[in-house]
Formats: structure tokens, C-alpha cells, sequence
């Protein structure tokens, strides 16, 4: 049950960081179902492993290379769902950081802690 509200919460969030960002479109709130359980998949499985490959340049930069895999993991999701789309690395870094604080902050209110 938790992980049917965070993946409905992360799709709400989606949307609505979408309708304010002009260079990020999601077509419907299905595509955004689908962008929420592909993000997950992929913070699972190669978010890891990105993280692996890039760790002396995570450590070089005090842990803010971060948040450039957590942008090529925007951009990956980018990719491979149809009917969302970013425009640049920038945007998705932005996209990034606005989702993950939403996300905290969603979170915390709704009581669901990681």
C-alpha cells in the first residue's frame, strides 16, 4: 500500500512541477503513473551503479555530482516514456531538485518516512 501512495504522490508531483516548468511536458496523468514507476525502476537498479562508477568525482565534489545522476536519470526516464519530455541537462537537474524537496516535503506530511 505504501508504494501505490508513493506512487501516486511522485505522479501528482510530476504533473504539477510539470504545469509550472514550461520546458518539461507530460501528456497525461497516466504518463505520469508511468514516469513515477519508471523512476523508481530506475533509482533502483542503475542509479546504484551510476553512483559505483562515479564515486571519486562524488567524493572530489563534496557529494554534488549527485545531483548530476540524479538529472541523467530524469533524462534516461526522459527517453524511454513517451509523452514526457525534458528539454535539456539543465532543466532536468532542476526538475530533479524540485521533485526530491516536494517529495521530503510530501512526505513528511502524509507520514511516510524512508
Amino acid at each position: 500500500m505504501k508504494l501505490l501512495i508513493r506512487i501516486l504522490i511522485t505522479s501528482g508531483l510530476v504533473m504539477l512541477i510539470a504545469h509550472f516548468m514550461p520546458s518539461v511536458s507530460v501528456a497525461n496523468f497516466k504518463t505520469a503513473l508511468i514516469v513515477a514507476v519508471v523512476l523508481g525502476l530506475l533509482n533502483v537498479f542503475i542509479k546504484p551503479i551510476l553512483v559505483v562508477l562515479t564515486f571519486p568525482v562524488t567524493i572530489l565534489t563534496l557529494g554534488l555530482f549527485l545531483f548530476v545522476i540524479n538529472a541523467i536519470i530524469i533524462l534516461l526516464c526522459s527517453n524511454i516514456v513517451g509523452g514526457f519530455r525534458v528539454d535539456s541537462f539543465w532543466t532536468a537537474l532542476i526538475f530533479s531538485v524540485i521533485l526530491s524537496v516536494c517529495q521530503s516535503i510530501v512526505y513528511k506530511i502524509v507520514g511516510e518516512e524512508k
